[in-house]
């Protein structure tokens, strides 16, 4: 016996989604629907290792749920919920709390990033956000996620902490006859927990600030001017793209000519992801142009291909039962297959809960 295929991901609601939210992430998860089994989660309990006002975390919550909807993710056929309605998460994720070892977080660069210079001030929990990740992923049991290369770190910890658990309770789960055959290197073994590995459908294209080409595109850059949100209408999108930084030069006849222009490679990978093409046919059909010629095909194309979004989004969210039954009944539907994972590691551990 083997794992079934099965992804899992995440996506935090601390604030609007944009075109890098949806590049990198949300039109993976819309494609992966056609070739595995998928649960896709919005991680408001990640979202709380800093302060959030909760009024906006919950509109957020909604926000995501709608854009997972709006880019056609299916409800129906996969499951769409919110973190904290599995209490699951957090319980698995106080098991890998004991399983981990404190050197293995101390190594997190996201943490150092995040925490800065003023580390003993940082919460607990963003600290300790990776086993709550690796519980995210492992309380399901999932074969594969969709990673970007700020979170290939993380789920290589999950890796770590399922072979752990996996190494430190081997003999109980023979005894228990719950071991499920895996590949370690050329090594078969049995296990508990599959070794997770990262679903990689093609390089995520990396998406930067309209203002400054040096700086990933974030919702939490001062100026609305630097991304393109989810909920732009055609307008705002066009006027977006007219405004982005660019310059002097013509667009160059191959990528060659784009180092060191980050601007300008920034527009040219912004269109290659949204025609599905390349860098290099982009060149082909406009290197040598000017970016006044450039910029209004990029706008139509942007408007084409994300304002239905937008619109599909608003009118979603404008239905906001319907958006919460969708969280209710996929919470329902995670908590099934949560729990009974949840009764075998207790069995496991030797926790009396029966």
């Amino acid at each position: 016996m083997t794992f079934k295929p099965l992804v899992f991901s995440g996506v935090q609601p601390t604030g609007n989604l944009h075109l890098g939210n949806y590049l990198g992430a949300i039109r993976r998860f819309v494609l992966l629907q056609d070739s595995h089994d998928c649960i896709y989660c919005v991680v408001d309990m990640h979202a709380i290792t800093v302060w959030q006002d909760p009024v906006e975390l919950m509109r957020a919550t909604r926000e995501v749920t709608a854009a997972f909807l709006a880019a056609g993710i299916d409800p129906k056929k996969h499951i769409v919920f919110n973190q904290s309605r599995v209490m699951q998460h957090a319980e698995l994720a106080w098991v890998f709390n004991c399983v981990a070892r404190m050197g293995w977080l101390n190594r997190m660069t996201q943490f150092k990033e995040k925490a800065g210079k003023d580390r003993e001030n940082a919460s607990v929990g963003l600290f300790a956000y990776p086993t709550l990740m690796a519980a995210d992923i492992l309380v399901y049991r999932a074969t594969h996620v969709p990673v970007g290369d700020d979170q290939k770190q993380h789920l290589e910890l999950t890796r770590d902490i399922a072979q752990k658990f996996n190494n430190d309770y081997s003999s109980r789960i023979a005894d228990l006859d719950v071991g499920v055959e895996m590949m370690m290197g050329d090594e078969r073994v049995n296990g508990f927990f599959p070794l997770t590995e990262p679903l990689i459908e093609g390089p995520a294209p990396r998406v930067m600030s309209l203002r400054d080409g040096s700086k990933k595109m974030s919702k939490s850059e001062p100026s609305d001017l630097s991304r393109i949100n989810l909920t732009d209408d055609a307008e705002t999108i066009s006027k977006k793209i007219r405004k982005a930084k660019t310059d002097p030069d013509g667009l160059p006849s191959d990528v060659e000519g784009l180092k060191g222009r980050p601007e300008a490679e920034n527009l040219v990978t912004i269109y290659a992801a949204l025609a599905e093409s390349t860098k290099e046919r982009v060149l082909g059909e406009f290197g040598g142009q000017q970016f006044s010629a450039f910029k209004p095909a990029l706008a139509e194309l942007a408007v084409a291909r994300l304002a239905p979004i937008a619109n599909e989004m608003r009118r979603i969210s404008a239905d906001q039962a319907y958006v919460d039954g969708v969280l209710r009944e996929g919470g329902e539907r995670a908590s099934v297959i949560a729990e009974a994972t949840m009764k075998t590691v207790r069995s496991i551990l030797g926790l009396v809960s029966s």
